[in-house]
């Protein structure tokens, strides 16, 4: 995993067992992971299937199961998947500075947004990430077009 670290490599497997409990509930399997450190602040996954509700990406979902945080400046948020524009705009709002990526092969997301905007990316190319997604997108493309395809780092 590119210029990951231990702990890194640690972290984005909790997202990557956070992505594959989504994948086995017939979800959309992308995981998160916020940290402070090596502290987990919360865990999440993709839950637009399992809930009805649209807005509840990987990210999303960890984010709210974080709760109210005086500062997420020091945090670094971990995903299977590159951001989507939304979850991206979540990161800035939140003020997150640090985001490791498990893999942008199946969907290039939003790193380089994020990049222009001051915050450090380290995509970790991570095999198993981009295995995971690449069987459901060939599994179920009726769910990857409604949740994400054809808008390709937007």
């Amino acid at each position: 995993m590119n210029d990951c670290s231990v702990t890194d490599r640690h972290l984005l497997r909790l997202a990557l067992e956070e992505a594959r409990a989504g994948y086995a509930e017939g979800g959309v399997p992308v995981g998160a992971v916020l940290a402070s450190g090596d502290r987990v602040v919360a865990q999440g996954r993709n839950r637009r299937v399992q809930d009805g509700d649209p807005i509840a990406h990987g990210e999303m979902d960890c984010l709210r199961r974080a709760g109210r945080q005086r500062r997420y400046d020091g945090m670094t948020l971990y995903t299977t998947l590159s951001p989507c524009m939304m979850c991206a705009g979540a990161i800035l709002q939140f003020g997150i500075r640090r985001v490791v990526v498990g893999e942008e092969r199946n969907f290039a997301g939003n790193a380089g947004f994020l990049r222009s905007r001051g915050v450090t990316v380290i995509v970790a190319d991570d095999p198993e990430c981009i295995s995971l997604m690449r069987r459901f997108i060939e599994e179920r493309p009726d769910l990857w077009d409604e949740d994400i395809a054809g808008r390709d780092g937007v």
